[in-house]
């Protein structure tokens, strides 16, 4: 099996609302599932080095994990850039949350490139949370829109809402995915939600993250 390409937003500030950055539970969680299944991931981020971090609680068992493991602290401290990534070494891409991803995967077209690459490849693309704005402009070598048509999910009109930060992101991500011709789905605030389509494996929330792991795993072994 070739490596899952996890990609963390480089963007630290959420407009004058203060900081960001990816969310940890979303990195940490699908990789606890992953790691424990022998799956070699790589770290991503769009500017390379050290991303900023948000949702920093080391409480989490998972989080814990992944913050002090040793092979991937370096990892973390030393994203690659995407430059520096070749897509035919990984069978997925992954992109995970947190706010900061509103400003800098959207119009990102170096990970567009990626993503379209290993999806046309045969490789799955997953996101979780505010992680599928990577995916609102990803368009196929047809011209079609990747999420055109796919059952799709991510953070909702409600949740962004909940935490006062509709006026605040440049887009409500709920909005855009139906905008690309996703057909989007979402459960109540805060509940896990998944949906698996055509290699695309998206969640909804943080609640989300460890079940897109599994949806991923899932998907490597088929």
């Amino acid at each position: 099996m070739k490596k899952v390409l996890f990609v963390l937003t480089s963007h630290g500030e959420k407009g004058n609302a203060g900081s960001t950055g990816y969310h940890l539970g979303e990195v940490s969680h699908p990789w606890k599932v992953l790691h424990d299944a022998g799956v070699e991931m790589d770290l991503v981020s769009p500017k390379g080095g050290e991303p900023p971090v948000d949702g920093f609680d080391l409480e989490d068992a998972a989080n814990k994990e992944f913050w002090n493991h040793p092979v991937y602290k370096e990892k973390r401290i030393h994203t690659k850039t995407p430059k520096e990534i070749s897509p035919s070494d990984y069978s997925a891409i992954y992109f995970a949350g947190g706010h900061g991803t509103m400003w800098d995967f959207p119009e990102n077209k170096e990970l567009q490139d990626l993503t379209r690459t290993i999806y046309e490849s045969g490789g799955i693309v997953g996101a979780v949370c505010h992680g599928p704005s990577a995916l609102v402009n990803v368009t196929l070598s047809d011209g079609s829109k990747l999420i055109a048509g796919k059952r799709v999910n991510g953070f909702s009109n409600e949740e962004e809402e909940i935490v006062k930060l509709e006026g605040v992101v440049p887009f409500l991500l709920e909005n855009k995915l139906i905008a690309s011709g996703g057909k989007y789905s979402k459960s109540a605030p805060w509940m896990s939600h998944v949906e698996v389509d055509t290699r695309l494996v998206t969640g909804q929330n943080p609640q989300s993250a460890k079940a897109v792991g599994e949806a991923i795993l899932g998907s490597l072994h088929q």
